[in-house]
């Protein structure tokens, strides 16, 4: 890849990891792109952008920044310059001043999506009966046993403190909205995703369309990259 191309970087969310985006990574990379998907801790909402913030620095420019579900706050709240695209998978748009917890519950959630409260330790752990119910119903059995196994657990800090102004706002971003979403219903996304003034990608997947349908988040990336290629070149 030269120093003028692009580099992608792909940031998870709650109850997952980067292995998860093996499916778009490995399309990427045979592109000729640079692709990485740091770790978040879930710890705190401020250690989650100083993790993406470090990632940043090693990253290539320019980047694309794809977040999925809760991580659609943490790439927002980062400064780097380095980022030219927004790239929101199902996820979370929180505005200035909101938490996540506020527009993840300001629809009610569609009825098979899990109830979600800290165990003894304070983690919000996502129960295993709901990565078939409501997380990711299009997966294989097998996938689905992995995504549980591997499963990353979120502290409250991070979904209840207010954010900065986001990077959205002074960014071009693509909003991918997952039709079936169980965790984040449809018209929560759209209301995200038009407030963001994102460029909208519709499709009837679920709420994990980086593992079960890849295709449709791989479209969407390239659309983005393409795009900054594009400005880059003027």
């Amino acid at each position: 890849m030269s120093s003028t191309d692009v580099s992608v970087m792909l940031v998870h969310g709650a109850w997952t990891d980067g292995s998860r985006r093996s499916k778009v990574i490995k399309p990427l990379a045979a592109d000729g792109l640079e692709v990485s998907a740091p770790p978040l801790p879930l710890t705190t909402f401020q250690d989650d952008v100083a993790a993406l913030d470090r990632a940043l620095e090693r990253a290539p420019g320019p980047v694309v920044l794809a977040a999925h579900a809760y991580a659609g706050a943490v790439v927002a709240a980062t400064r780097s310059n380095k980022v030219k695209a927004l790239v929101y998978v199902a996820a979370l748009a929180p505005d200035e001043g909101e938490a996540v917890a506020n527009v993840f519950y300001r629809i009610k959630p569609h009825p098979q999506a899990p109830n979600l409260a800290p165990d003894n330790h304070g983690l919000i752990y996502l129960p295993r009966e709901a990565f078939a119910a409501a997380f990711a119903q299009n997966a294989a059995a097998e996938e689905l046993a992995v995504l549980a196994a591997v499963q990353r657990p979120i502290a409250p800090a991070c979904i209840t403190v207010p954010v900065p102004k986001p990077l959205w706002k002074d960014r071009p971003a693509w909003f991918l909205v997952a039709e079936q979403d169980r965790m984040i219903v449809r018209d929560n996304q759209c209301f995200m995703a038009e407030r963001m003034r994102a460029r909208v990608r519709s499709h009837a997947v679920d709420h994990a369309p980086i593992v079960t349908a890849p295709s449709v988040v791989l479209d969407v990336l390239r659309e983005a990259i393409t795009a900054v290629r594009a400005d880059n070149a003027t």
